[in-house]
């Protein structure tokens, strides 16, 4: 019988031996490598935290103390400990378990996490609350250096070393994030290296300065002699944080000691453990940020199931061809150089690609900068992460009406990665930006002509939103804000981006049933008049606009308020949208067909509003 089937809590962590512990962690390592074989899932990043995670668990109480992920793809050991596992074949799926932490899904998860670099200030927060209540719990925040490379990571540690407040800050140091970390934090990183004895050494001298006062002050001014010759400068120090390591991550024994003594030391500590991605498994090992996120895949060889084209694919590939005839093109991401499709680009074109980490505002304003002084910048940046960058935005792109072209990947719902990573905000946010184009491709032929578009026909800020994956059964392009798809005299549908093929769909449907609905399709969501779409909804007396975003600011709600503006008044509309904008995970046809703006719920809908005013004739 596997230790693992008696693991339910993480109090079951603390009653084993290491020896027992030891064989959990491959008993762990199989259990996740043949579980997310068949889900899909975070598998490298899992795989190199094992030990730590157990020995967290080991010292601090999940369920009393608060244990802060980030970014949170890294807590599946975490899940399969605090009574999840059984739940796991359900992981990332429709109705089942999130491939994040989630209050909602456990008291053991203490914070949700889908986004980098705010564990600290997430942390700090708690432990100050704990002080002002008088409360009695530890805290600890888990964070990756891919995520100190983003720059709420460093507003948090800065107030963290200020605050006195005791907390453990834990480096996961794996030099990588997705793909490998950038810039000078992860040059730093590798020269912080102390002999394997420190640790050891720190918790004889803190057992010896308990006896007298002299020999406190002797023994501490020692260690602080030999730390200063031991340890290199670090930024850590630096900032005012006590800093511990590095400690070898997949030394148990050593986590469990310097987590402790961290613990112990009733101040604000940083321990740095150094973690190797994807451990255990030797093709995740060689290829990491290949095996960081993906979809099923045969757990012995490797090889994981085909996809098709995406529209990320022919995003790098347009680009590519764009730049050929251009040199004032340049490309920068924010560490999703592989997520974007932009490895072509960075290969082909290396002194004129730029990847900043996770430091999205900082890929907007190092962008308005290029623009400001002659380039075409385009940064390609998933909706959800591109929300970070709000400000600058507007500060600095939108203020000086400057030429940045972002390519808004993900746009709309993403599947499996749940709420924190659907894109169904930027509708919303990119239209409130003064003299920000939004562009709405539906397929990749139109990707193309938008691309070619924004680069060369469109002055100030212009973004082309695409959904994750590939295109569906409209392959055409059209250029102009509105076009006519197919003529109608019962109803009008207008949509945008790949909504169209669900438009398409229930256009079909409704024509079964003796309606016909004329589509309108939208190539420019903003700027838009609108007026082909009004005078379509006049005509037939009837809207209906499905969007894949949420309600605020979404698209009907800009075509009603044009209509009333211009005195028209439209007898029968239908919203369908995503309300508030908060989806759970699953496949996007679940997901649309749960909120109602699938195919058969626009044929649904329309024929009811079409049946029902035929009844009251």
């Amino acid at each position: 019988m596997r230790i693992l089937d008696d693991i339910h809590t993480s109090a079951d962590i603390k009653e084993l031996n290491s020896e027992q512990l030891h064989t959990l962690c491959d008993e762990l390592r199989a259990f996740e490598i043949d579980s997310i074989s068949r889900t899909g899932g975070h598998l490298a990043s899992n795989l190199g935290t094992v030990e730590l995670t157990l020995a967290i668990h080991r010292v601090y109480d999940s369920a009393r103390d608060r244990i802060i992920f980030d970014v949170g793809h890294q807590s599946y050991t975490h899940k399969i400990i605090t009574g999840r596992k059984e739940a796991f074949p359900t992981l990332r799926q429709y109705g089942g378990l999130s491939g994040f932490p989630k209050p909602y899904e456990s008291d053991d998860d203490a914070f949700i996490a889908g986004h980098a670099s705010n564990s600290v200030s997430v942390a700090l927060g708690m432990a100050r609350a704990r002080t002002l209540l008088g409360a009695d719990y530890d805290v600890l925040a888990l964070i990756g250096d891919g995520a100190l490379t983003g720059g709420l990571a460093y507003e948090g540690l800065a107030n963290a070393a200020a605050s006195g407040e005791p907390m453990v800050i834990v480096l996961n140091d794996n030099n990588m994030s997705i793909s490998e970390n950038v810039g000078g934090m992860a040059q730093l990183l590798q020269t912080l290296r102390i002999k394997p004895g420190y640790i050891n050494f720190k918790k004889w001298f803190r057992s010896v300065s308990r006896h007298t006062r002299c020999v406190y002050d002797f023994v501490h001014k020692t260690k602080e002699w030999l730390k200063a010759r031991i340890l290199p400068n670090n930024v850590f120090g630096e900032m005012g944080l006590y800093y511990l390591g590095p400690v070898d991550g997949h030394n148990l024994e050593q986590l469990e000691n310097a987590l402790r003594l961290a613990r112990d030391m009733e101040k604000p500590v940083l321990l740095h453990v150094l973690t190797k991605k994807g451990k255990g498994c030797s093709y995740a090992e060689a290829h990491p940020d290949k095996y960081h996120g993906v979809g099923c895949y045969d757990p012995v060889s490797g090889e994981l199931a085909p996809v098709g084209i995406s529209f990320s694919d022919k995003a790098g590939e347009y680009l590519c061809r764009l730049a050929e005839s251009d040199p004032r093109v340049v490309v920068i991401t924010a560490a999703m150089t592989g997520g974007t499709g932009t490895e072509c680009f960075a290969a082909k074109y290396p002194k004129r690609f730029f990847d900043t980490g996770i430091a999205e505002g900082n890929a907007v304003s190092m962008s308005a900068g290029m623009a400001k002084q002659g380039l075409l910048p385009v940064f390609a940046v998933y909706s959800s992460f591109l929300q970070r960058s709000y400000d600058m935005l507007i500060h600095d792109v939108s203020l000086l009406g400057l030429h940045v072209v972002l390519c808004v990947d993900r746009a709309g719902l993403v599947g499996s990665d749940g709420e924190t990573h659907h894109g169904v905000f930027d509708i919303s946010y990119l239209g409130s930006v003064p003299g920000m184009t939004v562009l709405c491709p539906a397929s990749f032929r139109e990707l193309h002509d938008m691309l070619e578009h924004a680069l060369h026909s469109v002055s100030g800020p212009v973004a082309v939103r695409y959904p994750r994956g590939g295109e569906g059964r409209y392959t055409d392009s059209s250029m102009s804000e509105e076009t006519v798809l197919r003529e109608g005299k019962d109803l009008t549908i207008v949509c945008y981006g790949t909504m169209v093929n669900e438009a398409l769909d229930a256009a079909d449907t409704l024509a079964l049933e003796g309606y016909s609905a004329e589509i309108v399709k939208l190539g420019a969501a903003f700027p838009n008049a609108y007026d082909l779409s009004i005078a379509s909804a006049m005509k037939t007396g009837r809207l209906i606009v499905p969007e894949e975003v949420c309600r605020a600011g979404c698209i009907g709600s800009a075509i009603l308020m044009r209509a009333a503006e211009k005195g028209c008044e439209i007898p029968q509309v239908r919203l369908l949208n995503l309300g508030e904008g908060i989806v759970t995970h699953g496949t996007v046809a679940q997901l649309r067909r749960d909120f109602g703006i699938d195919a058969a719920a626009i044929a649904r809908t329309a024929a009811e509003i079409c049946g029902r005013e035929t009844e009251a004739e």
